[in-house]
């Protein structure tokens, strides 16, 4: 089967990438490199089976191909506040060229939306069935009423068109390859105390996240497309909680760093509690469940921006 992979030299895109050649797919990355980086998907190259094209998602996709993932976005505040009209179209436009090949084609589509439709969330924890608490005007908006608007799209073109979609929210996901300037909070934490800088927490600090490893995050997502599975939304996460202050100190022991904590005034509708209701994942997806420590996939991140920074 033929894969096609929009966003596929992103974070989590080249992971997916990787992962899809691992279980023997051809698979087509798409990326246009705005945040994404051909380092992540150099060592594909030299596979027959992976062709890469630099491409907006903004413009007509034409492929013939079984599967379709849309990762193709700005995903982390830093990045999206820079470009956010771009962003909304990277959101919108893009979701509508893959679902018009997807119905073109009669393949699967996924899209890959986020727990950002939740905004800041007044239930908690937060399920499928929960319509959010979105500012459509703030900073924020350009990426979480993209997403929302994206979801609405998949679920027309499925009642319209028969179009075969599904839907997965990704909560907070780390590991290697995220970029070290990228502005998430576990790089940010990550590098800041692997340099010796102050860590830069927001507010008291309580706020929480749940943080889910990538590997975990591909095992659903190559999950969520196979046939019969539940069109969605499905939540995709690990529903361990913890606060970005705990957060903190585990990465200022994990490193040995001699780093101090810096509060700064939190940001405009930084949301307050994440953390996903997962019970729909496990049952949809063959009992899947994150199998991966907070501590051991902090430890694989830790290594990789090492490595990274040079240090």
């Amino acid at each position: 089967m033929t894969h096609l992979v929009l966003g596929g030299a992103g974070f989590v895109g080249s992971h997916l990438c990787e992962r899809l050649l691992l279980h023997g797919h051809e698979v087509i990355c798409i990326d246009d490199l705005s945040t994404g980086s051909f380092d992540n998907i150099k060592g594909l190259c030299s596979d027959a089976r992976f062709t890469y094209l630099q491409q907006d998602v903004c413009d007509s996709i034409e492929a013939d191909v079984s599967v379709i993932f849309n990762l193709a976005c700005p995903a982390s505040p830093r990045d999206y506040q820079k470009t956010p009209t771009k962003t909304t179209k990277t959101a919108v436009m893009g979701a509508i060229n893959c679902l018009e090949l997807a119905t073109k084609t009669g393949a699967t589509v996924f899209q890959a939306s986020t727990s950002e439709v939740y905004g800041d969330a007044k239930q908690h924890p937060q399920t499928e069935s929960y319509w959010g608490n979105v500012n459509p005007i703030g900073i924020r908006a350009c990426y979480d009423e993209g997403k929302r608007c994206a979801e609405t799209l998949f679920f027309d073109y499925h009642r319209e068109f028969g179009t075969d979609i599904r839907v997965g929210r990704i909560f907070n996901t780390y590991g290697p390859r995220m970029r070290p300037s990228d502005g998430r909070v576990v790089s940010t934490l990550i590098t800041q105390a692997l340099r010796g800088e102050p860590l830069t927490i927001f507010g008291d600090g309580s706020q929480t996240r749940s943080f889910c490893y990538v590997d975990d995050l591909i095992d659903a997502i190559i999950r969520i497309v196979a046939p019969g599975v539940n069109v969605g939304p499905i939540n995709l996460g690990n529903p361990n909680e913890v606060t970005v202050l705990q957060l903190a100190n585990m990465i200022i022991s994990l490193t040995a760093s001699k780093s101090q904590l810096q509060f700064q005034e939190l940001p405009q509708d930084d949301p307050i509690a994440r953390r996903p209701a997962i019970q729909l994942a496990t049952d949809s997806l063959g009992g899947w469940v994150p199998a991966i420590s907070i501590e051991d996939g902090l430890k694989k991140t830790i290594a990789y921006l090492q490595r990274e920074l040079r240090l």
